[in-house]
């Protein structure tokens, strides 16, 4: 603990203090149960489309063994672009994808098997469910930090700030009152010495 004044002026320093401390401290509570809210919900997203991933994968196993010949999808399910955005929850920008475009690019029916056009359909389902989750973790991510940094200053505040604070404020009031009685005694002294 840093050594304070034991002054009037010291005082209103640690109270104006104290009082922010604790104006602000609510805000940041709240801040911090956004963000939480925000996280659990990102998680549920998450797990959600690992699961839609895995669902798409199963029903892949049914006729996987067609793609065990070399074939390559991939020029089929390129991602020409990828359209995304910022959004601000709770002071944070997190990215938002808004839209998602494959490549346009024509199967030749005569050289390309049936099952090419099914292929080519699920690559681009686990394409976008890949990307949609990357975007959700990558927001997760962001969340995460800034519900650190937010937990952290909660903590500073409530733990440190305004404990150190009280006891300032107290450790100056018996000082002063303390001074206040000496003064007292010894106007007292003085007065009846001059009596």
């Amino acid at each position: 603990m840093a050594k304070i004044k034991l002054t009037k002026n010291e005082l209103k320093t640690q109270r104006d203090s104290m009082a922010r401390f604790q104006r602000y401290l609510p805000t940041l509570q709240l801040k911090k149960q956004q963000l939480q809210m925000e996280m659990r919900g990102l998680d549920l997203l998450i797990r959600e489309k690992k699961d839609e991933e895995q669902e798409a994968r199963a029903k892949l196993s049914s006729w996987i063994q067609l793609y065990s010949e070399p074939i390559d999808l991939s020029p089929y399910a390129q991602i020409d672009q990828l359209h995304t955005s910022f959004g601000n929850i709770a002071g944070v920008n997190i990215p938002i994808l808004d839209d998602l475009v494959f490549q346009d690019v024509a199967i030749n029916l005569f050289e390309t098997d049936a099952w090419t056009d099914e292929g080519v359909r699920v690559m681009k389902q686990l394409t976008r469910l890949r990307v949609e989750r990357q975007i959700f973790e990558e927001q997760h991510r962001l969340l995460a930090e800034e519900l650190r940094i937010t937990t952290q200053r909660v903590n500073l505040f409530e733990k440190i700030k305004i404990p150190e604070a009280k006891e300032n404020i107290r450790i100056i009031r018996i000082f002063m009152g303390d001074q206040q009685t000496a003064a007292v005694a010894r106007s007292k002294i003085a007065k009846g010495k001059s009596a």
